[in-house]
């Protein structure tokens, strides 16, 4: 019996195939619509998952102690630099250190340009991870002495002085001379990204000074004592706040690594899914297209149906011989889809200098869909098919 089906399944692949290479430019153009489909389904899929696995990768460099503490209301009690210390006196919190922006303009010899400068403290070295190419970063004293001294970021020492080495030159800001202390070993921004804008970090006190703004902290990092647990440190903080804000929930926000790193897996798979789903409509279309072209070959070959009906083929064997045509025409398509895919994607890399891979999930889903898809479309011509009467058929021209 199981050499039966075997015989029978392996009678319809074969005359399936005979059938899409009689008219190779036909089923060509009817795969069309799959080809372009799993295309789309892969390259977006691929590349999407590519751009948030280095983002989340970005996020996890910066390690899962990370905490960012937005004060909105102050109740008329407002966080002063002296009052990180009962922060970073907490069991839970190690380091705390406050980030204020301004803009100005640089200016070094005839070279003049905007540069965004971060008020901060000793600590926020350590906070985020930033690693020098040279010199130091802000220590204590700074802060406490209003001092003058800038740690530029690299785009910024060869913007204004053409070489990164630029540890002990001064550099104007507003008209007011400051000592690079330190040169960043990449230019970083408050997100941990890359950049090319022109920035550097100076004592918070000294910003104060310059923005002529009061020494209120509204914004500022805060490091957990255990990284392995930062919901102790996240609780620790609301606590701290809850208590200063006459428990007022709305009137500062705390944002953890972890949680930025689940909202951004969140929102990445929402993206994917919807991309997924546009693809998804091309393999549709694919679909219909290959049923269109299944009922023109049902019509073209009456006669060849009368014939193998006459000679004793069951409506079994004629509906799982369409059927068949119709599967392999789809996932000979989701083959070459799949091909073109690996060279876009290949081609992506290489002009982008960042590497998306082909997940294997992804094939699946289009290998899977398009099999799904053919045999959908393929059901009503291969039953109109089977159903023909053999005498009718015969009588066909």
């Amino acid at each position: 019996m199981r050499g039966i089906i075997f015989f029978q399944f392996f009678q319809a692949v074969k005359m399936a195939g005979h059938a899409i290479l009689s008219n190779k430019l036909r089923s060509f153009l009817t795969m069309l619509g799959i080809i372009i489909g799993v295309v789309s389904l892969v390259v977006l899929v691929s590349l999407v998952n590519g751009a948030s696995a280095s983002v989340t990768d970005e996020i996890a460099n910066m390690g899962n102690d990370l905490l960012t503490v937005n004060i909105s209301d102050d109740k008329g009690v407002p966080l002063k630099l002296k009052d990180l210390e009962q922060v970073e006196s907490l069991e839970d919190i190690s380091l705390a250190a406050p980030l204020s922006q301004t803009s100005a303009t640089g200016e070094y010899q005839s070279t003049s340009g905007r540069v965004t400068l971060y008020g901060t403290t000793a600590a926020y070295q350590e906070i985020q991870g930033l690693e020098l190419a040279g010199g130091r970063f802000l220590k204590t004293f700074d802060v406490e002495n209003h001092t003058s001294v800038v740690v530029l970021g690299q785009a910024a020492a060869e913007g204004f002085f053409g070489t990164a080495q630029a540890v002990g030159e001064e550099l104007g800001i507003n008209g007011q001379r400051f000592l690079i202390v330190g040169i960043l070993a990449e230019e970083e921004s408050v997100t941990g990204d890359t950049s090319e804008r022109l920035e550097g970090y100076i004592p918070y006190t000294t910003l104060m000074r310059m923005a002529d703004s009061a020494s209120e902290i509204t914004s500022f990092s805060a490091k957990a004592a255990d990284e392995e647990d930062p919901d102790r440190a996240e609780a620790a903080l609301t606590e701290f706040f809850l208590e200063r804000f006459s428990r007022d929930e709305d009137a500062f926000t705390i944002v953890s690594q972890s949680a930025m790193m689940e909202t951004m897996g969140s929102v990445n798979n929402t993206f994917a899914l919807l991309l997924g789903g546009i693809a998804a409509i091309s393999l549709v279309v694919g679909g219909i297209g290959i049923m269109n072209i299944m009922l023109v070959s049902v019509t073209e070959r009456t006669r060849e149906i009368g014939i193998r009906k006459a000679i004793g083929a069951s409506r079994g064997s004629i509906m799982l011989q369409f059927m068949m045509e119709a599967l392999l025409i789809s996932l000979i398509g989701c083959g070459i889809g799949v091909g073109l895919s690996w060279m876009i994607i290949e081609a992506v890399s290489a002009v982008a200098d960042r590497t998306f891979q082909l997940s294997g999930g992804v094939l699946a889903v289009a290998a899977g869909s398009s099999a799904l898809i053919g045999l959908a479309f393929g059901i009503y011509p291969a039953d109109k098919a089977a159903k023909k009467h053999p005498i009718e058929a015969l009588r066909h021209t």
